[in-house]
């Protein structure tokens, strides 16, 4: 077992946690191992989280949770007069729960401005390079973060915060967690019953991305699709309701013959996330790209086929969940970038040549291969590299 450290927070002092974390979907729902195991090494301390309102569905049903805070992202925020508001309901309520330790996952500055306003006796963030003496005002402990070192899974570099801390994790507790309500059940049943799928073994593609330099084209992924429905499998196509995800579902689906087109049932932009995850649940298998609906089929114990492009695998794979990761890298030096918000000067405006280079049968042949092993080992294959 990994020693303490030194300075190890002492837990029994520790009767409520505040976990922070401002981020995209997919970000969020990878810290929920955290609150897993906080859960496990404090059983009788209260686990809050501050996250973005938008990705508070990812967390709200956690068994870990006690309460769930929520802030608008910036783009999002309503006027002057009702963010003050905002601002103050959301301290007071913080203030009332009196946090003994602050876990903060990400560089926000917000993270600061909470430590100096609700002063709890133990707070971790990362380790940074800048501004780092104003932050040790605030802050009493500080876990490494990667820099030009070995490449880590996020799930375990969330989880150093909590090692820094004296808080060793266990193998069990590194799944993501998403739980669907009741409701969010009964209306995927009632949708699936609707459209004949039921009793049927399904494929669930999500081929879009909130970064769609991360995506294939539309007639790519539509040869994948009629691979897969010349063979009488059924597909269940979702993507978000933004207007440029359901350009990228069209595009596919117009690019399939009628025959094929039959056998796809479009779901794109009708689910919410916590009916997303109940719909994947029942899916087979989950075709798609790094995205927050592929971290959504890790929590769900889908057997996933994941197309990886500028976005790195060792960081972002399905964690603890059959899988096998489709990509280009040993021709492409530049591969993986992360450029993820502003992509190379010589990528930008084409597909991105560690996608380019990638063919659908290349996807096509991971998916069957794991459609077979998975039912086969019940969804407990082992994760390889295509």
């Amino acid at each position: 077992m990994q020693p303490a450290p030194p300075d190890h927070v002492p837990l029994a002092q520790v009767a409520r946690v505040l976990v922070t974390k401002f981020g995209h979907h997919g970000d969020v729902l990878l810290v929920s191992p955290v609150l897993s195991v906080l859960r496990r090494a404090l059983p009788r301390a209260e686990i809050d989280a501050l996250v973005y309102r938008e990705t508070a569905p990812l967390l709200e049903r956690h068994p870990a949770m006690a309460r769930l805070f929520t802030i608008e992202r910036g783009r999002d925020r309503p006027g002057r007069r009702a963010r003050l508001a905002g601002e103050f309901a959301l301290m007071r309520g913080l203030r009332e729960r009196r946090h003994d330790l602050l876990v903060h996952l990400c560089e926000h500055w917000r993270g600061l401005t909470l430590a100096l306003a609700l002063r709890p006796a133990f707070a971790v963030t990362r380790q940074r390079d800048s501004h780092r003496a104003l932050w040790r005002v605030g802050f009493t402990h500080f876990y490494p973060w990667p820099r030009g070192g070995p490449v880590r899974h996020t799930v375990e570099t969330n989880l150093d915060a909590l090692r820094r801390v004296g808080i060793v994790p266990e193998e069990a507790d590194k799944r993501l967690v998403i739980v669907p309500s009741p409701d969010d059940e009964a209306h995927v049943e009632r949708e699936l019953v609707r459209r004949g799928l039921e009793q049927v073994a399904f494929v669930q593609l999500h081929p879009g991305s909130r970064w769609l330099f991360k995506t294939w084209n539309g007639a790519r992924t539509a040869q994948v699709v009629l691979h897969l429905a010349q063979r009488g499998l059924a597909v269940a196509v979702t993507g978000a309701p933004d207007a440029r995800e359901r350009a990228l579902v069209a595009q596919v689906l117009e690019a399939l013959p009628a025959a094929a087109r039959a056998r796809v049932h479009d779901f794109t932009g009708t689910l919410t996330l916590p009916q997303l995850a109940a719909l994947t649940a029942r899916a087979r298998l989950f075709l798609g790209v790094d995205s927050a609906p592929m971290h959504i089929a890790a929590a769900m114990r889908t057997p996933s086929v994941v197309l990886f492009g500028p976005s790195d695998e060792r960081r972002y794979a399905p964690l603890v969940t059959p899988h096998r990761i489709v990509a280009r890298r040993d021709d492409l030096p530049c591969a993986p970038c992360n450029k993820i918000r502003l992509p190379p000067a010589h990528c930008r405006g084409v597909t991105p040549a560690c996608l380019e280079g990638l063919v659908a049968d290349q996807l096509y042949v991971a998916a069957r291969d794991l459609w077979h092993e998975a039912g086969r080992a019940g969804r407990h294959a082992a994760g390889t590299h295509a």
